[in-house]
């Protein structure tokens, strides 16, 4: 657990319902506890952060504990506001006669797929630029595992796709066609605000590329769908040259039960774990335990995050 304190910003990511949230707010406490000021954000949509801290989250920074300052990023608002920000910067850029056509194409491409992944991620690499320097680690509790590849492949879809609008626009450019404002010698806006957006997009995807910088934490429970989940997500992070720090292997059954229906599970639980520890043996791993009762409210959040910070040598419990 050390060593995940060392890093500036880590994401948290699994299948559903394996216990990210709660995993990801026990760190974040822990951190808090020593000292750290912390950032934690959640891009999931059922935001179980606030539920967690028994404490409403919002879309905008405020402290949820001493230490820890949350946000919850709402999908659909960021989708609105971006498209808003679109549409105020096309303002400045078009005449008239062209600016009512040209928010009619920005209202159709608001209504397709994936605009609410780019908003989203245009979000969180808001988040990672300007708040990196004022927490010691950010913290994101992410949506489920499909959902958070497909935002971490977002810098370079995005960064392929404004490489070919600055393209087209130079050519634009080139031939004269009623662009004005060049003849005048003075900086394409256009062009301007493309490049500022490719070096934005670039400054994030080197900071998820920073292995001593940014880690992904991986959390699964010994069942088989999410192991064979678990598995491909780390190959995809690895693929993409994104750190998988440390995986963390949640609700372990107690020992000391008895009745046959327990030492049946426990068989067949003792035989997952010892997959994990195989298959993710190049990993640093934590072991949790299940706990006799849910972990919401900050005492059974306490519970988790001492576990967290406790000693823990990596290997299954039995």
């Amino acid at each position: 657990m050390l060593d995940l304190l060392k890093k500036r910003i880590l994401f948290f990511g699994g299948k559903g319902g394996v216990g990210k949230t709660t995993c990801a707010s026990a760190l974040a406490l822990a951190a808090a506890k020593k000292g750290k000021r912390v950032l934690l954000v959640s891009t999931d949509p059922a935001h179980s952060t606030s539920d967690i801290f028994e404490r409403l989250f919002s879309r905008e920074e405020a402290e949820v504990y001493p230490g820890i300052v949350g946000v919850e990023v709402d999908a659909d608002f960021e989708a609105r506001r971006y498209i808003e920000t679109v549409k105020n910067q096309i303002a400045k850029l078009f005449s008239s006669s062209v600016l009512k056509e040209a928010e009619r194409q920005i209202e159709l491409v608001s209504t397709m797929p994936g605009v609410e992944e780019v908003a989203l991620f245009d979000r969180m690499g808001e988040l990672i630029v300007t708040c990196v320097d004022s927490y010691d680690l950010i913290i994101f509790d992410t949506a489920p595992t499909g959902h958070t590849m497909r935002l971490l492949r977002m810098p370079e879809l995005m960064s392929s796709w404004i490489e070919a609008l600055s393209k087209r626009r130079k050519n634009l450019i080139t031939l004269n066609r009623n662009i004005e404002r060049e003849e005048s010698g003075e900086a394409d806006p256009i062009l301007t605000t493309l490049e500022r957006r490719k070096e934005k997009l670039e400054l994030v995807r080197a900071r998820l590329m920073q292995h001593n910088f940014t880690g992904f934490v991986l959390v699964l429970v010994p069942e088989r769908l999410p192991i064979e989940e678990t598995v491909r997500a780390a190959g995809l992070l690895r693929d993409s040259n994104v750190n998988v720090c440390g995986i963390i292997v949640n609700r372990v059954l107690p020992e000391n039960l008895n009745g046959a229906f327990y030492e049946a599970r426990r068989k067949q639980e003792q035989t997952y774990c010892e997959e994990i520890r195989r298959r993710f043996a190049e990993y640093p791993s934590i072991w949790i335990r299940q706990f006799e009762t849910d972990i919401y409210g900050i005492k059974n959040l306490d519970r988790l995050s001492e576990v967290l910070a406790g000693p823990n040598d990596g290997a299954p419990f039995g």
